[in-house]
């Protein structure tokens, strides 16, 4: 069972985390403890061969390795290995916690789309649920050794009621080289298809509603599979895993407590259990155990997820929902504020002096303003020209005709600007005309003009060698564009 300690630790308090050390059920030392056991019992055995069993070249010879494995087992990147595969296998055991199968929406959307409340509608809505149900049975049987030990067979499937004997033959009768937990939902599918046809989905926005929320339950039942199917690649396990136990595999040899008296660098204090080794390889070694348990939480550890009791749970709300709870509406009545225009529902005598508090208006709500009377006076800021594409009715000429030659564009006065500022508006159409004369005069002075039509030739020679007609559209009011 899942090892939970939310209540206990929902106020942060002085030594709020200390219960939590003695807990054996779900605890480091109960994954660990075998482990650290033989470490111990190895390091004491080195030690007592080395102080007693040896002869003094022995040991000037151990003394020597002693010092080589001790100055370069820290070569090994025990963090940088470590921390990066415990990310990786959390990460990997979220996704998997999200990705398992709820019925809740799918449930929701039977329940308000497929109608009747005579037997036959009554059987549309469970056996609809029934078949979303049996799909996550048949993959968590793929997946999951719990839920494989409650339902070796498909025989106890059928026992237990989530599938019928002719559902059970025609399951068998198809044949596939993979698995076929996908057939319920196309039972499913095809189900709500024949209830539109007899009306009890009225019409195909709710049919599209529960394909759409089929859809999702069935690709987070792929999903399931596909994380059981794609682990993480072997080689990084292994890398880790041996990079732990070499590491610790030196310590025992190079964290030896060595003769005082030959005088060795860092061995001048003798104390026969080496508490720091011991506290390193607790925290190690018990890194690697986390990534060992959640890199697959579908099996039998104290924190695996609880895959029998979900589907216990699954199978009794979604059934509740589509059947009992199908038109079964309490009666409506006007709410207890329903003549008082501000009200604050009660708090208990443990939460009153939550009411003292101010309610949250904002970062900026409180923040200091000054206090001199000119600071809050609006004033008028200049105006800036913004810049105004012409209206598509202004290129009717040109869009009719691509094909119209460019080279006269360069020359001054020739071509018009095809923009103008927004603040210039000019009140007639002579002095639309007055002023593209004044442009004529003066290429070289630059000034806002209005949009023209430019009117192509109808031959290729003659588009070449005549100037564009600059044409103004009578239709196009000026003061509309400013």
């Amino acid at each position: 069972m899942t090892v939970s300690y939310t209540l206990e630790v929902a106020d942060a308090r002085f030594a709020g985390f200390s219960k939590l050390l003695f807990r054996w059920k779900g605890s480091i030392y109960k994954l660990l403890y075998k482990e650290f056991l033989v470490f111990g019992l190895l390091y004491s055995f080195i030690s007592v061969l080395y102080r007693c069993l040896l002869t003094p070249k022995q040991q000037e010879l151990f003394e020597q390795t002693a010092i080589y494995c001790n100055q370069f087992a820290d070569l090994i990147p025990m963090s940088f290995v470590l921390g990066f595969y415990v990310t990786l296998a959390f990460n990997r055991w979220w996704g998997q916690y999200t990705s398992f199968p709820l019925p809740d929406n799918l449930m929701m959307v039977v329940s308000g789309n497929v109608h009747g409340t005579d037997e036959r509608g009554r059987m549309l809505r469970r056996t609809l649920m029934r078949y979303a149900n049996l799909s996550s049975v048949l993959i968590l049987r793929s997946v999951s050794t719990r839920v494989r030990k409650r339902f070796p067979t498909v025989e106890h499937v059928v026992e237990a009621g989530f599938m019928t004997q002719e559902e059970q033959r025609k399951l068998d009768a198809l044949y596939s080289d993979f698995n076929k937990y996908w057939m319920p939902m196309t039972w499913f599918a095809n189900l709500a298809s024949q209830a539109r046809r007899e009306g009890r989905v009225r019409d195909d926005v709710a049919l599209r509603l529960l394909m759409d929320e089929l859809n999702e339950y069935r690709a987070k039942c792929s999903l399931l599979f596909h994380y059981d199917w794609i682990s993480i690649p072997l080689v990084y396990t292994q890398v880790v895993t041996l990079a732990v136990y070499s590491f610790f595999t030196f310590c025992l040899i190079g964290r030896q407590f060595l003769n005082p008296a030959k005088g060795y660098s860092g061995h001048t204090l003798d104390l026969y259990i080496p508490v720091f080794t011991l506290l390193q390889f607790f925290f190690y070694a018990g890194w690697l155990k986390v990534g060992e348990q959640i890199i697959n939480p579908f099996g039998d550890d104290d924190d695996d997820f609880e895959t029998n009791q979900l589907i216990d749970r699954n199978i009794q709300v979604s059934m509740l929902a589509v059947d009992d709870m199908h038109q079964n509406l309490p009666p409506t009545e006007k709410d207890k504020y329903w003549t008082e225009e501000s009200f604050s529902p009660p708090y208990t005598a443990a939460t009153a002096m939550e009411t003292l508090k101010p309610a949250f208006m904002g970062s900026t709500f409180d923040m200091w303003m000054s206090e001199d009377p000119t600071q809050h006076q609006t004033v008028e800021t200049p105006k800036t020209p913004h810049i105004q594409t012409p209206r598509m009715g202004h290129y009717r000429g040109v869009a009719a005709s691509p094909a119209v030659s460019l080279k006269n564009f360069g020359r001054p006065g020739r071509a018009q600007p095809l923009l103008r500022l927004r603040a210039e508006s000019f009140s007639s159409e002579r002095e639309w005309s007055e002023r593209i004369d004044e442009d004529a005069d003066e290429p070289s002075q630059v000034a806002p003009q209005r949009p023209r039509r430019l009117e192509a030739s109808e031959q290729q020679r003659r588009r070449e060698g005549a100037q564009i007609k600059v044409v103004i559209d009578p239709s196009v009011d000026p003061q509309a564009d400013a």
